[in-house]
Order: structure tokens, then sequence, then C-alpha cells
């Protein structure tokens, strides 16, 4: 890749989360670091559509072909989760370095797959956990680091988002386990709330390395294969627990949020929001927001200048083995409507789960999970062990 000039990057998915990208390669555009040759999907932009500022660029259906024509030197794949490893094998195979969202692959032996077509081809990949990306992370381990809170008993996480049948219905792999004889895993630990369990293992240094042990406490309120409330329990390498709970049928949406229990106080992070709080016995709160690197900028740099990459594949190991855990574990079990409110609006089916964001927040800051804190729709389920 030439160090000079904009780089040409072709994105792989333009619908639902791909204008997130768009809006992201923008700046970089505008700046001269990419520029967008190209966006490919099974369905075109609208007409006059202006691709979030970018103007009118080639559009096409198949992947071999946009990257045969559009000479891309960095694809962008925001498209299903069943779909990440082939697709990114076709990148490679035409010498185009990869941006590949999150989660990595649909299994952890497609992520060993992945990690050797990579090294293989001597192209680079970045995985796209954008919160990786911030600053944040690395300013909460130098707190820790420096004993800002004393020893750390362990770290909880919590994230109550609203989604209702929308968004389900937006694509046939939304919500599912498997489709059409693949592994999907499109639950809430594994999709919309991954970046809290990658961000919780990349806190502790752990973010390459298999979890020591995983408990798994998986619901469903929604009609759908995969959990939408659930909670989850692992031990790390170097022995710290981790609790994270979430739901995306809250009342509400707020920051998700993971938090340092330290002896002597606690450190929060809301990982969205790159903002970190120190709170201890005896002083102010002490907040800071900080600075996050663009996930494609990086890659470029890593490509030009030998930089080292921030999210490699390899680095979300720990992560991938908690989905792993969640691919094989058992179904999640469903909330009864008795501890449902359901309604309709604009067309959507709406659910929320009783108490469920107070509970979510003390299974975050008691190091629980939901049937340990007698959630009437919880029961036990045997820990997996990867």
């Amino acid at each position: 890749m030439s160090a000079g000039g904009p780089v040409p990057v072709l994105l792989v998915g333009l619908h639902g989360h791909g204008r997130s990208q768009l809006r992201s390669l923008l700046p970089l555009a505008r700046a001269g670091t990419v520029r967008l040759a190209g966006v490919c999907d099974r369905v075109p932009p609208a007409p006059g559509d202006d691709l979030e500022g970018h103007g009118p660029v080639p559009f096409f259906e198949d992947l071999p072909t946009a990257l045969r024509r559009t000479g891309a030197r960095v694809t962008v794949l925001v498209t299903p989760i069943h779909t990440h490893l082939p697709l990114t094998l076709t990148a490679l195979e035409h010498g185009s370095h990869v941006l590949l969202e999150k989660p990595t692959t649909a299994t952890l032996a497609e992520l060993d797959r992945l990690v050797e077509a990579v090294d293989a081809s001597g192209l680079a990949c970045q995985i796209g956990f954008q919160s990786l990306g911030s600053a944040a992370v690395d300013a909460v381990r130098a707190l820790v680091a420096e004993g800002a809170v004393g020893a750390v008993r362990g770290i909880g996480g919590s994230g109550v988002w609203v989604r209702t049948s929308a968004y389900y219905a937006r694509a046939p792999w939304a919500g599912r386990r498997r489709l059409e004889g693949r592994d999907v895993v499109d639950g809430a630990i594994t999709n919309p709330f991954a970046h809290a369990t990658a961000t919780a293992l990349a806190l502790t240094g752990d973010g390459g390395q298999p979890p020591v042990g995983i408990e798994l406490d998986l619901y469903r309120a929604h009609p759908i294969e995969s959990d939408d409330t659930s909670a989850l329990r692992l031990r790390t390498a170097q022995g710290t627990p981790v609790v994270l709970a979430t739901t995306l049928c809250g009342p509400q949406e707020s920051p998700p949020r993971l938090v340092v229990h330290g002896v002597r106080g606690r450190i929060e992070l809301e990982y969205t929001l790159d903002r970190v709080t120190v709170h201890r016995p005896g002083r102010a709160p002490r907040t800071a927001v900080h600075p996050r690197r663009n996930l494609v900028a990086d890659l470029v740099d890593h490509v030009r200048h030998g930089t080292p990459l921030l999210v490699p594949p390899a680095a979300t190991r720990g992560f991938m083995h908690v989905l792993e855990a969640v691919r094989t574990g058992p179904d999640p079990r469903p909330i009864g409507l008795e501890h449902q409110r359901v309604w309709e609006q604009d067309g959507a089916v709406h659910r929320t789960v009783d108490g469920v964001a107070e509970l979510v927040g003390r299974a975050a800051e008691s190091l629980s999970l939901f049937r340990e804190l007698g959630a009437p729709w919880a029961r036990t389920v045997p820990e997996v062990r990867p």
C-alpha cells in the first residue's frame, strides 16, 4: 500500500450498521486517508442516496467482482455473523486487507481458520470492536496498575437496551442460533453486548486468553431462538471474576457500563461514551472522557507504517470462547408472559421484563447471576467450561 494518496476502501454491507460505517469513514475520506471506492450488498442504495455524504460510488452485488473492479486495498465487512469467515477469505484471496465487524466469527473453529488464513496471506485483519479503540481502556488499566482502588475483587458489567420485534424482523438471521444449517449465534451476549465481554477481558489483559470457566444464565422474552436477557460469569486466565448482565427488554435505554470493583473504591467505564469515573471513599468522583481511535485509520497505519493493530483476530480469542460456550450451551429459557409487559406501537411489539433494569444493576454490583438473585423466571444451568 502506497504511503501517499487515499486508500481505496470497499464497504460490504450497506444497510443497517453499514450506515454507521459510512459515517465513520467520512472524516477519513475528507482527510484524504481513504477513498470509498464502492459499496457491495444484495440490496442497492435507494435512488438519490448520497451514502452519508460520500456521494455516488459504484455499487456491486457480487464481492469478487467488486474487489476486482475497485482494486480495494481495504475491505470493510458489515455482514451477518455466519458470513464473516467466507467473505474475509474472499477478500484476502483478492489481496485486500480487512476490517471485520464483530463478533469475529460464528464458531471458535472458524476463528482458528481465520487466524491461519490471515497469517498465510501476509495481509492484515482488524476486528471491529470499536470500544477497544478507546484510550479509556488503557486509562482504566493504568488506574488499576497504580492501585487507585486497591486490589481488584472483580468486574461487573450491565447493559439495558430496548429492541422490539422490528429489530428481529429486519433480517432472516436476527435472533437466530442457526440458519439453514449454519451457526449464527445472534444473541444479546454475543452481538449487541459483545463489546461488554471483549472490553472487560481487555481491562484485565486477558482478551487473547481463554477464560478458566464460564457460567451461563440465558433467557428470552421475544419469540426468538437466541437470548435477549442474559447473564454470564467467567474467571479470567489471571483469576479475576467477571459478571456481565444484559437485557434488550428494558423499560428504557441507558449507557452500558463496566465496573472494576476494588477493595478501596471502584472504577466505572461507560464504554460507548469513552467515559471513566473513579469513586473512592471520602473523595468526590473523578470523571474523564478519553479519545477513541478509528479502527480503519489504525488498520491503514498498521499496513503503511507497521504499527501494531489494536484488535487483531487473536486478541478476540477470550471473547470467542464466550461465544462458543453460548453456541454449544443450552437454549435460552423462555420468560413467561406473566413476567412481561407487552404492547404494540408503530407496528412493532415491545416487550419489557418486569424489574429487569434493577436486576441487571444488582447482578453487576454483586457479581451474581440472575438465578442467584431470585429472578422468578431463572433456573439452574450447569457451568460450561471451554
